[in-house]
């Protein structure tokens, strides 16, 4: 009997069990062989049965990759491929679709440096474009939604129209949008990115990078080309990968839940100086970012319709004073503020006023006494520096 397929939700009996045809081990092992021996025609002993799957070099298959990547077919409802981090993919997508011009608006900076190593390695370079601007064919339009840094989702059905129209591909960067948050797929994306070291992950302790296309072929002609570059999962990376997946549908939907409450709320504390909400004074916060909160755009698109798993657990704050947003991550206690959310206000191209919050599987109501605790902190210092000043 096949595993419920619930709309909106991920399978935990796919999660669990979807690799289960790969191999008899219920804890597969973490293989660290890079190759396999070869058996004559005549195996009379049947020893050619400890490789069923026929396994050669680990630069072309191993167990646990072949098992990670049959989930991800599964839960991604497309051909799956792994890579070593998630730029690892962003470039093997540039070499496999050789784009003539790339239109690009924002996002991850990561991807816009892949793109410049991509163009300065071709002779001619790889003009961008904005997403806003016309498309023509040769073009692939790289789409990223929800955005980083700020959270906000973008209307995938209206860039895969235009850019199809000329005969070019789109590229959705999902990855702040999992399964089962949103399926690109589903709305007209050619190939869907995800950097799995993120929600994939999910544990701060494996580099990854998916690529999600429509066909077996397509996905057998960028297993040809990572082959020969050489930049697929390492065995242990591959195994951590799968133990992560096990869990995709608990901590998602988690995750989602309590970023879109912890947005909402925090957009009711948008207020002016001299007011309150539930305890965060009035004139700190100036704006919330998130597709919970965009509404129906110009165009007609609502992040609703798209994201019908639930929205991104990923969102941004806007304060009012650059010294706020440069305190606040260093007052709250279960935020961690690691280098690489740092970058961002280190981007020139970032608003300095802007943070980004990712919400993990804490406990809401500890979320936000965190929150309301550091606001009150950085506002009240900065009122009392004033003070000293007069």
């Amino acid at each position: 009997m096949p595993p419920r397929d619930i709309p909106g939700q991920l399978s935990g009996t796919l999660l669990i069990h979807g690799d289960s045809p790969l191999g008899a081990e219920v804890a597969p092992s973490i293989s660290v062989t890079t190759t396999f021996r070869k058996f004559p025609d005549d195996d009379t002993a049947g020893l050619a049965s400890a490789n069923p799957y026929g396994h050669i070099y680990s630069r072309y298959s191993q167990n646990v990759s072949s098992k990670v990547e049959e989930v991800l077919n599964k839960v991604n409802k497309g051909h799956s491929i792994t890579y070593a981090s998630g730029l690892a993919a962003a470039f093997s997508a540039l070499v496999h679709y050789k784009p003539k011009r790339i239109a690009i608006s924002g996002g991850y900076m990561g991807c816009h440096g892949a793109i410049g190593v991509y163009s300065r390695g071709r002779s001619e370079g790889i003009p961008t474009i904005d997403l806003d601007d016309d498309f023509q064919e040769g073009d692939l339009c790289w789409l990223e939604t929800p955005l980083n840094p700020t959270g906000e989702a973008r209307d995938i059905k209206y860039y895969a129209n235009k850019i199809h129209t000329v005969g070019g591909i789109l590229l959705v960067d999902s990855t702040f949008g999992p399964p089962p948050l949103q399926y690109p797929l589903d709305f007209g994306a050619d190939c869907v990115f995800h950097s799995g070291t993120k929600y994939f992950g999910g544990h701060s302790d494996l580099l990854c990078g998916i690529l999600i296309v429509k066909t077996a072929e397509e996905r057998k002609q960028m297993w040809h080309n990572r082959a020969f570059m050489g930049n697929m999962m390492g065995s242990l990376e591959a195994w951590l990968l799968l133990r992560s997946l096990r869990t995709m549908h608990l901590r998602i939907p988690r995750q989602s839940a309590s970023a879109t409450e912890l947005a909402q709320w925090l957009g009711k504390a948008v207020i002016p100086e001299g007011q309150e909400f539930d305890g965060i004074p009035g004139g700190v916060l100036t704006k919330v970012c998130h597709s919970s909160l965009q509404g129906t755009d110009e165009r007609g698109f609502n992040p609703a319709s798209q994201m019908k798993g639930g929205y991104n657990a990923t969102f941004s704050i806007l304060l009012s004073e650059q010294e706020y947003a440069e305190a606040l991550p260093f007052k709250l206690e279960y935020f961690v503020n690691p280098w690489s959310n740092s970058s961002i206000r280190a981007d020139p191209k970032e608003n300095p006023l802007l943070v980004r919050l990712s919400i993990g599987v804490e406990e809401v109501e500890d979320l936000k006494d965190d929150l309301r605790k550091a606001l009150q902190t950085v506002a009240n210092k900065s009122v009392s520096e004033r003070e000293v000043g007069k």
